[in-house]
C-alpha cells in the first residue's frame, strides 16, 4: 500500500529525527568561512587538552563552541524598498553626527551624515553591505588599535574603507574599524564589484566599529543608544532628489 502525503507536508514531518534536524539547522547559524581556521585549531588543541588533562579538555571545548558561536553568520531578511541605507553591523548605535568620510576614499571635504555602530563580543562580527549599487572602491589603511567606542577611533584605527554608489546614484561610505581588541580586518569585496544590500562582505576580529557615511540630506531613523541587526534595520531614507552625494 502506498503512503499518500499531505499537501503542505513534507515526508520528513513525519519523522522526528529528520524534524530535530532541519530545526537545528533553521536555529543554529551558519560560520564564516574566516572563523574555519579558528575553530579547527582550537578543537585540535581541546583534543590535545584532554589527552593531558580531562579537566583542561572541557574548558578547551567550551572555548571552541564560543569561538564557533563568535563567527556566527545568521540569515537575515534584508527589506526590499527603495531608497534606504541598512544597517551594516550588528551592534549598538554609537553616534549620529556630521563627519566628513575618509579621505582615501576621494569624497573630499564636504560633511556627510555618520552613524557609528559599535560592535561588542558579544554582537554577531559579520559586515553587511547596506545597499544596492557598484563598489566604487575599497581601501584599507593601517593604523592604531585605540578602544572602537572612543570618538578618535574613526579617524585614528585600522580601518577598511568602501564606497558604495547606489543604483539611484548616491554615494555611500562604509567602515570597518578595528578595535582595542580587533586585529583583523577581512573584506570579500573590491572595485567594480556588485553590492546587494544586506549580503555580508566582511568581518572584523573581535571587538570593534562600524561606521556609515550617508548623503547629508538623508532622513536618519535610529538614536544612539538603539540597537541595530545588520542587513535588517533600516537606518537611514536617501534623498529623493537635488544632492545624491
Amino acid at each position: 500500500m502506498s503512503t499518500q502525503i499531505e499537501p503542505g507536508t513534507s515526508p520528513a514531518s513525519g519523522n522526528p529525527l529528520a524534524h530535530l534536524a532541519k530545526l537545528a539547522r533553521d536555529t543554529v547559524p551558519p560560520m564564516h568561512p574566516a572563523g574555519r581556521p579558528f575553530v579547527l585549531g582550537a578543537a585540535v588543541a581541546t583534543l590535545l587538552l584532554r589527552r593531558a588533562w580531562r579537566p583542561a579538555g572541557v574548558l578547551g571545548g567550551i572555548a571552541t563552541a564560543w569561538c564557533a558561536w563568535f563567527f556566527r553568520e545568521p540569515q537575515r531578511v534584508t527589506p526590499a524598498r527603495d531608497g534606504i541605507a541598512v544597517a551594516p553591523a550588528d551592534g549598538t548605535v554609537a553616534h549620529v553626527e556630521s563627519a566628513t568620510p575618509p579621505p582615501e576614499l576621494g569624497l573630499g571635504d564636504r560633511a556627510m551624515t555618520r552613524v557609528s555602530v559599535f560592535l561588542t563580543v558579544f554582537d554577531v562580527h559579520v559586515q553587511r553591505l547596506p545597499a544596492s549599487g557598484e563598489i566604487v572602491q575599497a581601501a584599507y589603511r593601517p593604523g592604531k588599535f585605540l578602544s572602537a567606542d572612543l570618538d578618535k577611533a574613526s579617524e585614528d584605527n585600522e580601518r577598511n574603507s568602501l564606497l558604495l554608489r547606489t543604483d539611484a546614484g548616491h554615494e555611500l561610505a562604509v567602515v570597518q574599524i578595528a578595535g582595542l581588541v580587533a586585529r583583523r580586518i577581512v573584506c570579500s569585496v573590491g572595485d567594480g564589484d556588485r553590492a546587494d544590500a544586506g549580503r555580508t562582505y566582511g568581518l572584523i576580529r573581535f571587538g570593534s566599529r562600524v561606521d556609515l557615511y550617508v548623503p547629508a540630506g538623508s532622513r536618519i531613523l535610529v538614536e544612539p543608544g538603539q540597537r541595530t541587526v545588520g542587513g535588517e534595520t533600516v537606518l537611514a531614507e536617501l534623498p529623493t532628489g537635488g544632492e545624491r552625494a
